[in-house]
């Protein structure tokens, strides 16, 4: 089945993710991965101009909100899936591929649904089980941004949780249990080539104009 197009745009940001082969997990340990996927990512972001907004790792599969101003994000994340999947073989001591796919994209193109993607993407551990508050979990931006934890990933100016100084409420909404189904819209939407809604009743949905 040929992929799916997605647009190239140097305006909006996107929405990346990719899994591991069989859904296995990266390692038993995830601070080397950690430190791989930094790594990697600083050396994209410098290389290629891009801007990460956040990034989260889990146990075999990643999540990325990132934005390219020169519209090179395909050979920035060509660059980056195959070195982190060798870098990530050495290191698990195995042959075997690392991904089991290429990427995932998604275009974000407002800022409404960029905010309900972040939540979402902040969200993963909490919703695995991983963690009780987002900010608790080390492999993910938050954790650096709040001072938890060292931060290679050079992330781009947050006005989420920094609009003027730090934003309390902001990180009480992210931990912020959301609406089941609202939170599987979101899910879905973040599976298309542009993040949209579903129609219901000839209606937008309810997350059209409200956030999780």
């Amino acid at each position: 089945m040929p992929r799916k197009f997605v647009p190239t745009t140097s305006t909006s940001p996107y929405h990346v993710t990719a899994r591991t082969v069989n859904r296995e997990a990266f390692a038993s340990d995830l601070d080397p991965i950690w430190q791989i996927m930094s790594d990697y990512l600083f050396l994209i972001v410098k290389g290629f101009d891009l801007s990460v907004h956040s990034f989260v790792l889990m146990p075999n599969h990643f999540h990325l909100l990132v934005s390219s101003p020169p519209g090179n994000l395909s050979p920035a994340l060509n660059y980056f899936m195959r070195d982190t999947a060798r870098a990530i073989s050495a290191v698990r001591r195995r042959v075997n591929q690392t991904y089991g796919s290429r990427n995932h994209k998604t275009v974000i193109e407002s800022n409404h649904y960029f905010l309900n993607a972040y939540k979402y993407v902040y969200r993963n551990p909490v919703r695995a089980g991983l963690c009780k508050r987002a900010e608790d979990y080390r492999y993910s931006t938050l954790s650096g941004l709040m001072g938890r934890t060292s931060l290679v990933i050079p992330v781009a100016e947050d006005t989420v949780l920094f609009p003027d100084g730090f934003d309390e409420s902001a990180l009480t909404w992210i931990n912020d249990t959301p609406d089941a189904d609202q939170e599987n819209e979101v899910r879905r939407a973040l599976t298309r080539s542009t993040f949209s809604l579903s129609m219901q009743e000839g209606r937008k949905s309810s997350l059209e104009h409200a956030l999780l």
